[in-house]
């Protein structure tokens, strides 16, 4: 969202090369250029760089519409992103998200609905079926679409016939889609290359500063998140080398982004939700909409619990807390440290939904410092007890934080070292 956005677009000022890995336009993220707001789901947002190059990996799904109009509404935004076509490579074995995706994921979700009483509250942009589609063996990608389309067309009938067994109601229109499709045909060639090579030769060739940028948060992960409650992909760094088609011993700094507060959009397992004024007031002095599907977001307090199994995972070696200023009219703040389960400490973090669901959160309580934030350009510019709720957020999770973001500007992000 607008903090891992504001992140990304910092690192991104002197990137070669920024890239996605995982997910696809159910993400969102909102960067500010030249004060012109840019929404991003499938494009890296580092494209507003003229001079860097974004790449979309093949762990990425792509909805060609959606890429596209994305592109276009942002052209019409300002001039960030002229001649993004120019700057963006493609992965051949990315796969390719349909209408029918999205449809199917529609009539999921009503299903859900309709059977257990609860939805999985997703985007609805066909994730959850194009990612069940590629493990089932049946997707088609993008070097599909670009060899020969007669070949491409048969097998996409296939798939568009299996859903339609499977879902009675889906309605098809086989032949139109075809026809779109292959309009996309000649604008994507000069943008898709095969991937591994590509990132190979990036790696190899002269020193380039590559970033890539994680969609979705480490809890919404398929193998690590509030499960079911997730994505269908791997948000965490693992996706990285899976994503790319790249070894783990090229990822270097892991940066974690962190509110500094907690949010949650869509239902789950929210221990340190505060469903009262402390909420909702975060909820509106922190503008907390999803950027994909304009839901409320759910807030509460710091959960450090889930900071630091993050950080389990994915080997933090700085943090960007963002939005501290959001925090500036609290008098005492509360940070969540521990978990109790029927009256124990747990030392870990629950995978069953159940049991997360009666976690009691062991909270430390900070001074507030009633104070406004939002013009401090240094770390000694923050008052005392901000600072020590960043440096109590340090000593807990034993991750240096590196940016601390007080406001919505370029200029508002505090670098620490």
């Amino acid at each position: 969202d607008e903090g891992k956005g504001k992140v990304v677009d910092l690192l991104a000022q002197d990137a070669d090369m920024v890239c996605r890995c995982q997910g696809g336009n159910n993400a969102g993220h909102t960067v500010v250029v030249d004060s012109v707001e840019y929404d991003f789901h499938l494009l890296p947002s580092g494209i507003t760089n003229p001079k860097v190059t974004a790449f979309i990996g093949n762990g990425v799904v792509i909805h060609l519409p959606g890429l596209f109009e994305e592109a276009e509404k942002n052209l019409r935004k300002g001039k960030g992103l002229t001649d993004w076509e120019k700057r963006l490579i493609i992965s051949d074995r990315a796969h390719i998200v349909f209408d029918f995706h999205q449809a199917v994921d529609g009539i999921q979700e009503q299903q859900r609905q309709e059977q257990a009483g609860k939805n999985l509250g997703t985007t609805k942009k066909g994730i959850g079926p194009v990612y069940s589609a590629k493990a089932a063996r049946s997707g088609l990608r993008i070097c599909d679409l670009l060899a020969d389309f007669h070949q491409f067309s048969e097998r996409y009938k296939v798939l568009a016939q299996q859903y339609k067994s499977m879902y009675p109601t889906l309605e098809i229109d086989i032949e139109g889609e075809l026809v779109k499709l292959k309009d996309y045909v000649e604008q994507l060639k000069p943008m898709v290359r095969d991937g591994v090579h590509y990132m190979y030769e990036a790696l190899h060739g002269p020193p380039k500063k590559i970033l890539v940028e994680g969609a979705n948060a480490a809890l919404l992960d398929i193998d690590f998140g509030t499960y079911p409650f997730v994505t269908s992909s791997n948000c965490t760094v693992g996706g990285v080398c899976t994503g790319l088609g790249m070894p783990p011993q090229n990822v270097g700094e892991v940066y974690g982004v962190v509110k500094a507060y907690t949010t949650r959009v869509g239902i789950g397992a929210f221990p340190s939700e505060q469903c009262n004024d402390i909420g909702e007031l975060l909820q509106s002095r922190g503008k907390e909409v999803g950027v994909t599907t304009g839901r409320k977001r759910r807030c509460g307090w710091l959960d450090l619990v889930l900071l630091k199994y993050a950080h389990m995972i994915n080997g933090f070696t700085a943090l960007a807390l963002t939005k501290l200023d959001i925090l500036d009219v609290l008098p005492e703040i509360k940070v969540g440290v521990a978990y109790k389960v029927d009256n124990e400490t747990i030392p870990h973090f629950p995978a069953n939904q159940e049991v997360l669901h009666r976690v009691e959160v062991q909270y430390e309580t900070l001074p507030g410092w009633n104070s406004d934030t939002s013009t401090a350009r240094s770390f000694e510019d923050l008052p005392e007890s901000a600072q020590k709720y960043v440096r109590f957020i340090e000593d807990h999770v034993g991750v240096p934080v590196k940016w601390i973001g007080v406001g919505k500007s370029r200029e508002s992000m505090i670098q620490l070292f």
